[in-house]
């Protein structure tokens, strides 16, 4: 059984529309809804992923998985550490619009 996952109304009335439309990077918003998957849906702050896992669930190259954090890190909706140069990022989500 699939378990459920909340978005706020924002990520889907709102940015959907501002990634896919606007930046012309619907890559970004499938990268940013993994990521959310896999931090808010498991109540987690972070999520330790390879861009290469990130491409394997999201169906996207490794290259476009690349593209899209650097455009969601530039628009401060995701932040990545690394602990080491070749340490697996861990990836946090960001929401600018809750204060």
């Amino acid at each position: 059984m699939a378990a459920k996952v909340s978005v706020d109304a924002y990520v889907l009335d709102s940015l959907m529309r501002d990634l896919v439309g606007h930046d012309r990077s619907p890559s970004a918003y499938l990268v940013y809804l993994t990521l959310w998957r896999r931090t808010a849906g498991r109540r987690r702050k972070g999520a330790p992923m390879s861009h290469r896992e990130l491409a394997e669930d999201t169906g996207l190259s490794k290259s476009a998985v690349q593209s899209a954090l650097r455009l969601l890190v530039k628009r401060k909706l995701v932040a990545s550490r690394r602990a080491s140069r070749t340490a697996v990022p861990e990836h946090f989500v960001l929401k600018p619009w809750v204060r």
